[in-house]
């Protein structure tokens, strides 16, 4: 059942590319993907809710990317940050969701509007953590600011850079650039004291996606970035490594991108977490802990 309902993910994927998201109908995916409207509803309460969960599937596939990349790394290594940034570059230049977010910001659909501004702010908090991972707690203060000027900086070149293919520059290239811009950027702030946005805001940026994101995930975010840093410092083994990051990644989808989660299945998988590694990490368990808790209760 997985497997078909990704199938149908992918065909509307293909179908919303090729048509545009507003074009295409129910009717074309049913038929693209050969399934009844029954397995369809079945799948999807809409066509709304499918748009949402090819973003959903894409981010799910870079994330775990994202995060093989720092395996056995220094999470203070701006070239991996760089390396995690061109994979999603190049994610979403290949899959062209941008084809669709552009469709979407000029459409009616309020929605789906409030779901890809969400997006972009887990995508700033996301970067703001890597950040922080970078540049230290002493420079928190001035982060998220730098993230914002950061992203903004990289969606601006890229774009221009394209325009004309011919002399068109490396992803990559742009992105190292951009951040060797940051790192002057961010020593000079943090000297001068200079911010605008505190950090703490963006813990109000999210109770009201309602449907896509609960407030308990909020919490779940902060918790699993947490308990991820502690893994790897913990444990310098890939292996041990590796197998506790797939057990809070299974944890954390299962929970958010499902509208009944099986508790049975995250229960088992929390208690394989606790016994292999609480030993050696139990405060960030039991936080984790409590966000699942938290969410299943929701």
């Amino acid at each position: 059942m997985k497997n078909r309902r990704q199938d149908v993910i992918d065909t509307a994927h293909k179908l919303f590319i090729e048509k545009g998201y507003q074009a295409t109908s129910i009717q074309d995916i049913l038929v693209g993907s050969g399934i009844s409207k029954g397995t369809f509803y079945n799948y999807f309460p809409s066509k709304g809710e499918l748009f949402i969960a090819i973003f959903r599937s894409f981010y799910k596939r870079i994330r775990h990317e994202r995060d093989k990349l720092l395996i056995n790394q220094d999470s203070a290594d701006i070239e991996i940050f760089i390396q995690q940034i061109e994979l999603q570059m190049m994610g979403n230049k290949q899959s062209k969701l941008l084809v669709l977010i552009e469709e979407v910001r000029v459409s009616n659909d309020e929605e789906l509007k409030q779901f890809i501004n969400q997006t972009l702010l887990l995508s700033i908090r996301w970067m703001h953590g890597r950040f922080l991972d970078i540049f230290g707690e002493s420079k928190k203060p001035y982060l998220l600011d730098s993230v914002i000027i950061f992203h903004s900086m990289i969606t601006h070149m890229n774009y221009f850079n394209h325009r004309e293919t011919t002399v068109a520059k490396p992803e990559i290239q742009i992105i190292r650039y951009c951040m060797n811009r940051m790192i002057h950027t961010i020593d000079e702030v943090a000297k001068g004291k200079e911010q605008i946005l505190d950090p703490e805001l963006m813990d109000t940026w999210f109770p009201e996606f309602k449907n896509h994101l609960y407030p308990c995930h909020n919490d779940l975010l902060n918790a699993t970035l947490e308990l991820k840093k502690a893994i790897n410092t913990a444990f310098p083994c890939g292996e041990h490594r590796t197998r506790a990051v797939e057990l809070i990644d299974f944890i954390q989808d299962e929970l958010m991108q499902s509208d009944n989660p099986r508790e049975f299945l995250i229960e088992s998988l929390l208690a394989t977490l606790k016994t292999g590694y609480a030993s050696q990490i139990q405060v960030y368990i039991e936080s984790f802990e409590e966000s699942i808790n938290s969410c299943l209760s929701r």
